[in-house]
């Protein structure tokens, strides 16, 4: 096994905007592993509720977050993945992750340069954050298409010329972006690339604690944080906090944008806007020119939550629906602080594993915070509110009707929904009493 110990740079200086010195870094942290990771189909076996130490497989890492309980995998969706310079294993990588994993799904990876642009040459450092990206955007998707877009370079330049072939040529509706530079003045200049209707940007928020990253800060890009989680064997989430190198807290030159009032503190920019695990010491598995690594770092989270968004957007095109972020000011910012409350911090649906412990520098705290954002996604009822009601309903679900209470084939089921009872129904039977029960149209 290999024991490389591969640090993420600190963000570069402010550059300013528009002179082509922009050059970023891939937010990847990588340790050495133990073998004995690597080498058992089954990790355990463990009680459950007893703590195992990370790396975590895709099986923990979505039961976790709740993916396992949704029926989407992805399909019919794009993943667009914005890297620079090469990776020439990939493919081989994708398919060895695959195996280990048992993940079935037939992978559909491209791999492809803008024509503007020349082919890159390969690149350890980068190969590792590629690696990291495609193998669990896909582990998260498995049913979506991943277009890997390589930049000629990490220069801003290139990188943001991969991202508008992903969108403009590729018609991606998620880009991930796990990289970034350092905050800096004119940014704004930049924010045409990711104002673009019914597609979602994510990007990683930085591995240098409470320190604000370019693309990150945009208000236009959804922002990604880092926690550090605990696991038992079945991949149940015990404990969450924030990480201590997650990259968050406020700029100092993008002002704050309308979704984030009563969210964040001040009036410019804060930064994250969600979280998910990062810590490399609760991390995850990953293949990289054919060696097993453990890695983290706040790029692991840019491409899972991609893979929430297709997710979404699948559920969302089988009930006709355009993709999210489509006639919201913001994309998909728009509709997560929505979620959260719209005006202050509720969260009254659970979308959001609220973080309340830990410090990126910035305290992690009930409700938002420069550390961990919204929260981390409790996904199967993120993905859930994030498709949205069946606008064309063709039945009525009853759930939760008055137990023992036994239906007679002539009752007659009536809708109530301004008589006090809210979403309810009644069942008027022939005989005495009646049972009422929820009902959801679907």
């Amino acid at each position: 096994m290999e024991s490389r110990l591969l640090l993420s740079a600190a963000p570069l200086p402010a550059v300013a905007a528009g002179s082509g010195g922009l050059v970023a870094v891939p937010n990847v942290i990588e340790l050495p592993i133990v073998a004995s990771k690597v080498a058992p189909a089954v990790y355990g076996p463990f009680a459950t509720g007893t703590p195992v130490s990370g790396p975590y497989s895709p099986a923990q890492i979505r039961h976790a977050y709740g993916v396992d309980q949704l029926s989407y995998n992805g399909s019919g969706q794009t993943i667009a993945i914005i890297d620079a310079y090469g990776d020439p294993t990939i493919a081989s990588d994708l398919a060895t992750f695959d195996s280990k994993f048992n993940i079935t799904t037939p992978f559909n990876l491209n791999v492809m340069t803008p024509p503007t642009q020349t082919t890159p040459a390969a690149n350890s450092g980068w190969a590792l954050e590629i690696s990291l990206d495609v193998e669990w955007a896909h582990a998260i998707a498995p049913g979506a298409t991943i277009d890997l877009v390589e930049a000629q370079s990490a220069s801003i330049s290139d990188l943001l010329g991969a991202v508008d072939y992903a969108v403009n040529t590729l018609k991606a509706n998620q880009v991930s972006m796990s990289w970034g530079t350092g905050d800096f003045s004119g940014s704004s200049y930049y924010d045409s690339h990711f104002n673009q209707p019914g597609v979602t940007f994510l990007a990683s928020s930085g591995d240098v604690g409470g320190v604000v990253e370019f693309p990150s800060v945009s208000p236009y890009v959804t922002a990604v944080g880092g926690t550090t989680v605990s696991l038992d064997q079945a991949g149940n989430l015990l404990s969450e906090s924030a990480w201590s190198s997650g990259g968050g807290g406020t700029s100092a030159y993008v002002a704050q944008p309308g979704y984030q009032n009563g969210f964040a503190p001040g009036s410019m920019r804060g930064v994250p806007d969600v979280a998910y695990n990062a810590d490399p010491n609760s991390g995850f598995l990953v293949v990289d020119g054919g060696s097993w690594i453990q890695v983290g770092g706040t790029s692991a989270g840019a491409p899972q939550w991609a893979g929430l968004v297709a997710l979404a957007n699948q559920g969302r095109a089988s009930l006709g629906k355009s993709p999210l972020g489509t006639g919201q000011p913001f994309g998909l910012n728009s509709t997560l602080y929505q979620l959260a409350g719209g005006t202050s911090y509720t969260n009254t649906n659970g979308d959001f594993n609220d973080i309340t412990a830990g410090s990126n520098g910035n305290p992690a705290g009930q409700g938002y915070d420069l550390a961990t954002g919204l929260g981390s996604p409790s996904s199967s009822k993120l993905v859930s509110d994030l498709i949205g009601p069946n606008p064309n309903p063709t039945s009525l679900v009853i759930n939760n009707d008055t137990p023992g209470y036994s239906q007679s084939p002539a009752s007659a089921w009536q809708l109530w929904t301004n008589q006090g009872y809210g979403n309810n129904v009644e069942e008027a039977s022939a005989g005495s009493g009646s049972a009422k029960a929820d009902w959801t149209f679907s």
